[in-house]
């Protein structure tokens, strides 16, 4: 890869500046990682990185080395938890175009989520131009292949060295890059779910609909007594009456009804305690265009276990950036029992949506919708 030269400008949308790395690693190297780059192991030779201060805004947007961080102990949000991420994918395309996903919304849902937390809101042009010149930057990067893809997170942290109980004086803002291979390299396996009774991921007027670091650090107990029932994940119910389903783990869940011509999807409404999922609200367009009749609603947990009984819920998966779609074969609870979701298996429908959406990701159909944003 041909390194940009000392301060250049990758994008027009806002001044980044680019110093290029004296140890990338070799094409030999590049290559080993991305035939199997599993996912969140890897990352590539540069970084962006830009600051916020209370007198002088966003500046020293950059794309620079990838490397470690330097934190003094007082740091704000290792005490105060003032973090926010972010994470969507760039492509690889047939005709070698390097293409974002709906980016603009992630743009949107990161400024919301720093709106929650108190901290400083990110312009959706440095948002979109830190992507653009760190994807074309590492653009050697992005794999090619079937599933595969560029994983990005953004990211921001409170960084004023200093200890009192209020919002940060000082904010980074970073974004790194990682290869990611299929979240299934052997096939789609469902995964069994256990309904957390004991702990709640979000209640009204919480950070549920933020997607910060909080949120996650709070869930991992109950990730972990899923695991003692023997379940891959957790499924979270609501704060107050505790029965009405709202996500697992840290994905958004949908209900199919029925089958064929007649099927219906149901995923949970956003009731300001549930993350609003881009992959989300992606299915439901995505749904309607495959002519799939789709509802915002709410189903609570005998209801989910009583339409697994009787037929009339005859698939459940859950979507987000990772996975797109991960179906749901077995539940498991502490005062409900167990059941499992028609025959164990992935269902037709989940499938169906899911190789939908991917297509229109990775360009092997029109993109009807303008979610595409080409990078390079």
């Amino acid at each position: 890869m041909t390194a940009p030269a000392e301060s250049a400008t990758t994008t027009s949308m806002w001044p980044i500046s680019v110093t290029p790395s004296t140890n990338a690693r070799s094409d030999a190297e590049r290559t080993a990682i991305l035939a199997d780059p599993g996912f969140g192991k890897h990352f590539t030779d540069h970084m962006v990185r830009a600051r916020w201060s209370a007198d002088g805004g966003w500046q020293d947007a950059e794309v620079v080395p990838y490397g470690p961080l330097v934190l003094d102990p007082a740091t704000n949000f290792l005490h105060y938890g003032q973090a926010i991420f972010e994470g969507l994918k760039a492509y690889k395309h047939a005709d070698g175009s390097i293409k974002t996903f709906r980016a603009l919304e992630n743009a949107g849902r990161f400024a919301r989520s720093a709106r929650r937390l108190g901290m400083a809101e990110l312009p959706p042009e440095l948002f979109l131009g830190s992507i653009e010149a760190l994807v074309r930057t590492d653009r050697d990067w992005v794999p090619d292949g079937p599933d595969k893809s560029l994983y990005l997170r953004p990211f921001m942290l409170g960084t004023e060295v200093a200890l009192g109980v209020k919002p940060s004086a000082n904010y980074d803002y970073l974004l790194i890059a990682s290869p990611a291979g299929a979240y299934f390299p052997r096939g789609v396996h469902p995964v069994s779910v256990w309904l957390s009774d004991d702990y709640v991921r979000a209640a009204p007027g919480g950070t549920g609909e933020a997607k910060c670091a909080g949120n996650y650090a709070a869930s991992l107990v109950a990730q972990a007594e899923a695991a003692q029932h023997g379940c891959d994940q957790v499924v979270w119910l609501d704060a107050v009456e505790r029965q009405w389903i709202e996500e697992m783990g840290g994905m958004n869940l949908y209900f199919v009804y029925g089958s064929g011509d007649s099927a219906r999807l149901v995923t949970p409404r956003l009731t300001g305690s549930l993350l609003p999922g881009i992959t989300r609200d992606s299915l439901l367009t995505v749904a309607v265009d495959l002519g799939l009749r789709v509802d915002e609603g709410q189903i609570s947990v005998s209801e989910w276990r009583d339409g697994c009984a009787s037929g009339a819920i005859t698939e459940v998966f859950a979507c987000g950036t990772a996975a797109v779609i991960t179906p749901v074969g077995e539940v498991k609870s502490r005062n409900l029992g167990s059941w499992q979701v028609a025959d164990g298996g992935p269902g037709v429908v989940s499938m169906q949506l899911r190789q939908a959406l991917l297509d229109i990701q990775t360009g092997a159909v029109p993109d009807r919708h303008n979610w595409l944003h080409t990078i390079c």
